[in-house]
Order: C-alpha cells, then structure tokens, then sequence
C-alpha cells in the first residue's frame, strides 16, 4: 500500500494551491483574451508540470504507482475534453465576453476541485470499507457509457440545469456583465451579472463529470492519493486547454465514442476486480493493459475523427449527454381553411 508522509501531502498541497493560485491571479488581476501563443505555453507549461510531478513520484513511489499516476492522468485528461464542449455551450449560450472567460473558467475549476476532493474521500471510503463498491463504481460507468453512446449526437442543454434555473428564480440577475464582477449594485439594489450564473453553470456541470470520473480514476488505481493528483493536474490544464482547443473541438466526431469505450472497458475491469475477490480464477486487468488501450482508443478517435471531417467539412462533433435534451412539443398544424366551421 502507498504510504505518504506528512511531509509528502504537506508538498503536494503547497504545490496545488501555488499553482492555482498564479492562475486565480493572472486571470483575474490582468483580465484579457487568452490568445494562441499564450494558450499554447500554458497547456504546455501544466502538461510539463503533470509529466515531471509522474517521474519524481515514480522514483520515489515505484513504477507501480508511476504507472497507475499516468494511466489515471491520462483518463481525466481524456474525460475532460469532453467538459470543454460543454465549457464551450455554456460561454457560447451565455454570451461571455473574452476577457472575462478565464476568470469564469478559473473560478469555476476551483469549485469543481473542492467537490471532487469530497467525491474521493467518499469513494475511497466506501471502496475500503465494502469490496461490492467495485461492482456499483463498474456497473455505473457502464450504465454511463451506454448512455453517453445513445446520446453521442446531441448536445446537454444548460437550461435543463437545476442550478441555473433556481439561481435565475431566486436572485435578480443583470444583463451586463459590469466589468467582470459577479455581484453588483444597479439601479440602488444588488444584483448578479450572468457571470455569477456561468460559474454555477460551470461548476454543477462539472460536479456531474465526477460522477463518471472518479469512478473511473478509481478503475486504474485504489490509491486516493493518486486519485486526487491525477484530477488535480487533469484540471489545472483544463482552463489553457479550453483556449487552445475550443476553435478545434467540432472536428472531434468520434471523441464522445471513444469515451464511451474507455468508460465501458474501465467499468468491466472493475466488475472483474470485484469478481476476483470472490474467485481466483476470475482473471484481471492490468494497470499497464489499460493504459495500452485508453492510449489506443484515444489515437484511434483522434485520428479517425480528423478524416472523417476532412472528408466531411460539414461533420460536426457533439459533447454527448446522458440523457436526450428536453424538447419543446410541436405546435399542431392549424386546420386548412376551408376545414372551418
């Protein structure tokens, strides 16, 4: 079992809360718009960060847990691309001007962070105590992936989001965004600006990512230690990322696919860990096999979706959802005039 020392988390955490707090400020201090070049050195920069903390951890963990810190880096970073289409839908629905989307997209990942650390504490709780959480964490992602699959065509819609509704219901919301604030006094009284509802927005949606998420990191790793590192650096990229990809998401057609094998096949192997408990003769998969096929599955995607929109320019990719968003019912045809009593 991997053992950390006080000193060790004591580090770890200091090196988070740095790094977040450099992206806190840059994004709010200097509000601007995250260009290409600027977007490229950060995604870079955070990549680098997760890649050097992986083989510092290995050396002084063991390439066991190397390995299991990479495969389950790796998921969340897959997963979470699949938040920027939805990142994407939300800045788009609401209007967000450019300078102020790093602020928006900072604030709500350090929300979404908070909840994910309770979301492993639980889960890894839950797993120490009953071994039958294998089976629920398995079946859930398979249940997800099949979803996911059905659903590959169509987009969530940010006004089925409970949050969102609530929020609008219960608080004056303004329709300027007043230089970037979140809470601002108009006309003699307090109001939100729709930066306030996006950051809920963001926030709650990404709190139902973790629902698939954390089981599946759990799929690759019992550890909650690197469980918390992995969606810690997955998220610290997810802000530069954002920039960089958002003008080339749409030619990922097959990315929500992929995603649901990866998930499905994470799920299998947790059904199958639960069932080796019970029998030896139930064979498992290996950490390093998994990272074999999310790499694969993922090459396979990437690159079949580049052809296909090469191929069709009017192919475009959807972020997928879990259910098919409510629909508005047909207004019936009015009766032919001559019909007319």
């Amino acid at each position: 079992m991997l053992e950390i020392t006080p000193v060790g988390w004591a580090l770890t955490i200091g090196v988070i809360v740095l790094l977040f707090a450099l992206d806190l400020i840059l994004g709010i201090v200097r509000p601007h718009t995250v260009g290409f070049r600027e977007a490229v050195g950060w995604s870079v920069f955070y990549i680098a960060v997760a890649v050097a903390f992986g083989l510092v951890f290995a050396a002084y963990a063991g390439w066991e847990y190397g390995a299991e810190y990479f495969a389950g880096y790796v998921v969340e970073k897959s997963l979470s691309v699949d938040n920027l289409f939805v990142f994407v839908i939300i800045m788009s629905t609401f209007a967000v001007p450019a300078e102020h989307q790093r602020k928006a997209l900072t604030l709500g990942i350090m929300i979404a962070l908070v909840m994910r650390v309770a979301f492993i504490v639980l889960g890894a709780a839950l797993l120490s105590l009953f071994s039958f959480m294998f089976l629920v964490f398995g079946a859930l992602l398979i249940w997800t992936a099949v979803q996911l699959y059905r659903h590959r065509q169509e987009d969530p819609s940010v006004e089925d989001n409970a949050l969102v509704r609530l929020t609008r219901r219960v608080l004056p919301v303004t329709s300027d965004y007043v230089g970037g604030r979140m809470i601002a006094r108009v006309g003699g009284r307090r109001v939100v600006t729709p930066l306030f509802v996006v950051l809920i927005a963001i926030g709650s949606t990404d709190l139902l990512f973790a629902l698939d998420s954390i089981p599946a990191v759990f799929g690759v790793t019992e550890e909650p230690y690197i469980v918390l590192v992995a969606n810690v650096f997955a998220l610290l990229g997810l802000r530069a990322l954002f920039f960089l990809v958002k003008g080339l998401l749409d030619r990922l057609v097959y990315l929500s696919t992929g995603l649901a094998l990866i998930l499905a096949f994470i799920g299998v192997k947790l059904v199958l860990h639960w069932a080796h408990g019970l029998s030896d003769s139930v064979p498992q998969i290996s950490t390093m096999l998994s990272l074999g096929v999310i790499v694969v599955v993922l090459a396979v995607t990437t690159v079949a979706s580049l052809l296909r929109s090469r191929r069709d320019p009017a192919a475009r990719a959807h972020a997928g959802t879990l259910r098919a968003p409510e629909r508005e019912p047909e207004p019936e045809p009015e009766p032919a005039r001559g019909d007319e009593k």
